[in-house]
């Protein structure tokens, strides 16, 4: 696992009201020993603060792709020192910008030079999530291997009822760290 001994973590956080849950799954993996460093996309930034994912990760937050203290460029080296991605929560624009292979901020840009795993928690409405254009995004990143956990039935940040709501964290964390394992078993 990159010769690392501390499991390292990428959390991407995207820009859906389920955001404020990302703070726990990046709490309670930091709890069990995992180095997690989030990016978040803009429209995250307006939900949950950066200084939130600093606080409970210790390591600075990347959410823009021209804000970086260093000379290297953030993402790549991100991506050589990570053994899994996970997107929680992970909006239709994230599914559709990745199974596109767009790279147009931090997150997506990180996304692509990753090579390991990737796990995406999505969260949306039940009919942004039926939409045949997110189905089909969601079966091309099937074929490619990413991990899908959810989303769940129930009801949504808009009122709504269906199919759509960001599984638990529990689940997510569980996953997460499943993943990690198999990860520095190979």
């Amino acid at each position: 696992m990159n010769g690392n001994t501390v499991k390292t973590i990428a959390l991407g956080v995207t820009g859906s009201i389920a955001a404020y849950k990302a703070a726990e799954i990046c709490s309670r993996l930091v709890q069990a020993g995992v180095d997690v460093n989030v990016l978040m996309t803009e429209a995250a930034t307006k939900l949950v603060g950066e200084r939130t994912f600093l606080t409970l990760s210790r390591n600075p937050v990347v959410s823009n792709l021209w804000n970086v203290p260093e000379w290297r460029p953030e993402h790549i080296e991100l991506a050589e020192r990570t053994s899994l991605l996970v997107v929680a929560p992970c909006s239709a624009n994230f599914i559709a910008k990745h199974a596109a292979g767009i790279a147009d901020d931090a997150l997506t840009t990180y996304a692509l030079a990753h090579d390991g795993p990737v796990i995406l928690a999505p969260a949306m409405n039940p009919r942004m999530w039926a939409h045949p254009a997110t189905r089909t995004n969601v079966g091309t990143l099937k074929e490619r291997g990413v991990e899908f956990v959810g989303p769940v039935d129930g009801r949504v940040a808009c009122g709504e009822g269906g199919v759509g709501r960001m599984s638990d964290v529990d689940s997510i964390v569980e996953r997460s760290l499943a993943a990690l394992n198999a990860e520095s078993g190979r």
